[in-house]
């Protein structure tokens, strides 16, 4: 073993600390730094913009929106699939099953209903946050608008496979969805206090 007399970087755990010619190793010594490198790791606490115009702007960016909204789609319709599923395993089963016959139906019944509506809620949110975020940028303002707008064409786009009547009926279930869920944001602001 060497001397710890040589390399005195205070890497020798065995040594004792309070040895008085021993040193704590300092690996910014020789860098020859112009400023202090805890500097370094002092983060800042506020967000950090590249343009003076997005701090003004009071919401998230169209990435934020994007990963946001597809995200809580994803999720909740991951969760309430499960759910169904969970339900549907439960109505399917038959007496004199054994528990891993029961466990197996669970879990297959689960993931597959919790895939199909994750998937489905997920790309709903993706198209919602892409024409919101759209609006946005070509109006220039984000008020009601931008939502009922996307709330139309998320629902038309989606169904519009399906034909025109059921693309239409789909659009106005989305705008009135997206009116109701604006509104309801509005009124839970004004009346529910902050916590």
């Amino acid at each position: 073993m060497a001397d710890p007399r040589m390399f005195p970087s205070g890497s020798d755990d065995r040594a004792e600390s309070s040895d008085a010619g021993r040193r704590l190793y300092n690996p910014y010594q020789d860098l020859n730094m112009p400023y202090s490198y805890r500097t370094l790791y002092d983060l800042p606490t506020s967000p950090e913009f590249l343009f003076q115009e997005e701090a003004l702007a009071q919401r998230r960016s169209w990435g934020e929106n994007l990963t946001f909204y597809t995200g809580v789609g994803y999720l909740s319709g991951a969760v309430g699939g499960a759910a169904l599923g969970l339900r549907d395993a439960a109505r399917g089963a038959e007496p004199g099953e054994t528990a891993k016959i029961r466990a197996n139906r669970v879990l297959n019944s689960c993931g597959s209903s919790g895939r199909r509506v994750g998937n489905t809620l997920g790309v709903i949110g993706l198209m919602y946050a892409g024409i919101e975020s759209a609006m946005v940028a070509a109006r220039d303002r984000d008020d009601w608008i931008n939502s009922v707008a996307a709330g139309l064409g998320t629902g038309a786009l989606f169904r519009a496979a399906n034909g025109p009547r059921s693309a239409v009926v789909a659009g106005a279930l989305g705008g009135v969805l997206a009116a109701a869920a604006t509104g309801g944001k509005q009124l839970a602001k004004r009346y529910v206090p902050v916590i």
